[in-house]
Formats: structure tokens, sequence, C-alpha cells
């Protein structure tokens, strides 16, 4: 039998992550360079929680090359399991089109090292169950674990898709992409056939609407298909000026079958912070507490000029 499920880490703030999104989105910003921090929490009265951090650096250069790194790192569950992986990207955003090229598509690949290790000491056999006292830890199983840590070559590429022209009441934006485009075995998985890690494939798309010079509007898709799983989640993020320097964003996502997300965020000057918390509604969020999950995210967007940013949606949450 075949395990297809998804296996990669998903984010609400996924725009707060690009690079992960879509290797199509580097460099895809209103600056010369973007860093970017996210940590997600999750489960965590269920089981030992499932944490992950991101960290992101990607910059925008007139040559119409963009460049960027990513690292990711995610501990999950009793077996001090560990997916971490790290990327180097480089995009072509030279595609312009339109009135004053403000129509622009920018394509991206990336590639790096995926590695996957867990901690067998904290694996419990069956063979080392007594009938009597019960788990004895002083026993030694039979069972051999051949790896316990693997790292592999991982390649994605990407395109996206915005729509730059200033003072437009409506600028839409879109991107596609395809991870895991070398799908490294899986060498825990040992019953007989190879298992390949499946391609994670994503779709996303929206519109910053400018309702007037104070207030925006971003409703936004993001579609999900990694193996036999699939994830859909819509959203609504409102982003509101309180001044010359500041910017109050707020909103909300859903995701079917599974949550409801609030987020609140602000920008200042060149930094923006958000914070979502992602409210369970599906079957075991029922069944159970805790488990909800919380998101941060720290961005800064620098420009060579030292001014603080005007147009922060193309997207922006």
């Amino acid at each position: 039998m075949k395990m297809q499920a998804q296996v990669d880490p998903h984010f609400t703030q996924f725009y707060a992550y690009p690079m992960w999104l879509n290797p199509g989105m580097t460099g895809v910003m209103d600056g010369n360079i973007r860093v970017t921090a996210l940590y997600r929490t999750q489960w965590s009265d269920v089981m030992v929680p499932f944490n992950t951090a991101g960290l992101s650096m990607d910059m925008a250069t007139e040559k119409n090359i963009n460049v960027g790194v990513s690292f990711l790192n995610q501990s999950a569950g009793d077996a001090g399991y560990r997916y971490l992986n790290a990327y180097g990207s480089i995009a072509y955003s030279g595609v312009k089109f339109g009135t004053d090229n403000n129509q622009h598509i920018t394509i991206g690949i990336q590639a790096g090292l995926l590695n996957r290790h867990f901690d067998p000491s904290k694996f419990q056999f069956g063979d080392q169950w007594n009938p009597v006292t019960g788990y004895d830890p002083g026993a030694v199983s039979a069972d051999r674990i051949a790896y316990t840590s693997v790292a592999v070559l991982d390649v994605g590429a990407g395109i996206s898709y915005y729509d730059a022209t200033p003072d437009k009441k409506v600028n839409l934006f879109a991107g596609a992409a395809a991870i895991h485009l070398t799908q490294p075995e899986d060498p825990f998985y040992n019953a007989g056939a190879k298992q390949k890690l499946p391609v994670r494939y994503s779709f996303h798309a929206g519109a910053r609407i400018q309702v007037n010079e104070m207030f925006s509007i971003t409703p936004n898709l993001l579609y999900l298909r990694q193996g036999n799983a699939d994830e859909k989640m819509a959203g609504l993020f409102a982003q509101f000026r309180a001044n010359e320097y500041t910017d109050v964003l707020f909103g909300a996502n859903y995701r079917v079958n599974d949550a409801v997300a609030p987020y609140v965020g602000v920008a200042f000057h060149n930094f923006v912070v958000g914070a979502s918390y992602d409210v369970n509604i599906s079957d075991l969020g029922k069944a159970v507490t805790g488990a909800n999950s919380m998101e941060i995210s720290l961005t800064y967007i620098g420009r060579k000029s030292g001014k603080p940013l005007r147009y922060l949606g193309c997207p922006r949450f």
C-alpha cells in the first residue's frame, strides 16, 4: 500500500513566507530586500506539539534577476521527528507588458537540501513490553532501523503574476508552483516498494481592492495538493492607514473542513508583524481540546531610498 498523504507543513499566513509558497515570488515586493521570520505551533494539548519555524531573505535586483534563501525546521511528535530544509532560489522578473509595463510575470526555481531525522531512543517497540510490568526501557528491541537521518537534493519551480499599476482600483495577483520535483525517496519506509515524497502543487490568487485612500481589502484563494491530500483556503484581509507610517491589518482565513483563522497585523515603517490563530472546526477539533494553532510573523522590507513602504499589497499579509 502506498502512503500518499500530505507531509509538508502548511501555513495560515502563507504570503508571509513567500518562497515556501512559490519560488516565483522570489523578489516580488515593493522594495529591494525582504527578510521574513515565521513561527507556527499546533496540537499542543493533543500530543508533543508540531513547532515550525521559517526564515527567509530575498533580494530584487535591477537586472531582472532576483535571488533568495530560505530555511525551515519542523519538530513533531513523540519520536523526535525533524523536518529541515534549506533552499536557494533564483527568479527572472523581466517579463513585463501592458501600459507602462505594469503587468509583471516572474518565473523562479529553487534547489537545496531536505533533511529528515528522528530519535529512535524515543521509540517504544512491542517486544519491549512486559505483560506484567508494562514497558521496560531497558529491554533491547530486536527491531532494527537502518536509517535515522537522511539529506537529499530537492528542487521546485513556480510562476507568479501581479498587476503593479499605481492608483488602480483593483490590482490582481496569482501564481502556481510545484515543489519536490525530484521526488526524493523516503528511507524510513520499508514495505517493499520505494516510497517517494509526493510533489506539492499549489495555486494562489487574489485581488487588492482600493476602497479609498485610507482603506483597501484583499480577497484571496489558495489550493494545495500533495499526494492524496488537498487543502482549500479562502480569506479576506483589510488594510487601514492609521497615519503616514502605520497601517493596521485584519481579516480571516477559512480552511475548508478544517479551521477558521482570524488575523491581525501592524505595518510600521518598513516592518510588518502579524498574528493568526486557527480555530479547529474539523471532527477532530470537536472531539478533543487543544487542536488549535497559533502563528506569528515578522517581515522587514527595505528600499534603497530608505523611505517607508507606500504600497504593501502585492500581496502583503
